[in-house]
């Protein structure tokens, strides 16, 4: 399958991996930072994940499958939203993919998305991630000033 093009977005984080993986795993934390959504998912392989909430005064219910799973390092899971004005066909779901890397006492993470249809799609997708990615930082930053 022809994955069309890719929006790549990244972010240093002043906290170990393990507090961003909890930030990408735990719904109350995704909370916080994704626009209020709700995520569910038991995080296994092959398991659904969803995103439910409300966007612009429109509700919507993203979903997805877990695709790999590595705790503290990999992410990826499959997405379609109805809000994307496609229909829900397995053509139409983009491939989400957070890797996580430590340095020093930051945690570097990038998130791909993937099966973007033009260069217009990637601008709107790594505008959209930079706007969450910061707002991840800031809540896991946060965080790990109320443990020190």
């Amino acid at each position: 399958m022809n994955r069309k093009q890719l929006a790549t977005t990244t972010i240093s984080i002043h906290a170990s991996p393990s507090a961003v993986w909890k930030a990408l795993v735990e719904p109350e934390l995704v909370k916080k930072y994704f626009h209020g959504t709700e995520m569910r998912s038991d995080f296994e392989i092959g398991s659904p994940i969803t995103f439910e909430g409300e966007w612009h005064g429109q509700h919507y219910v993203d979903k997805g499958e877990i695709l790999r799973i590595t705790p503290e390092r990999e992410l990826s899971y499959s997405f379609w939203s109805p809000l994307s004005g496609t229909e829900d066909f397995e053509d139409n779901y983009t491939h989400v993919t957070f890797h996580l890397s430590d340095y020093h006492e930051h945690t570097t993470l990038v998130v791909t998305q993937d099966n973007l249809e033009d260069d217009d799609a990637v601008v709107k997708a790594e505008g959209n991630w930079l706007n969450v990615l910061h707002d991840l930082k800031r809540v896991v930053e946060e965080e790990r000033l109320h443990v020190l």
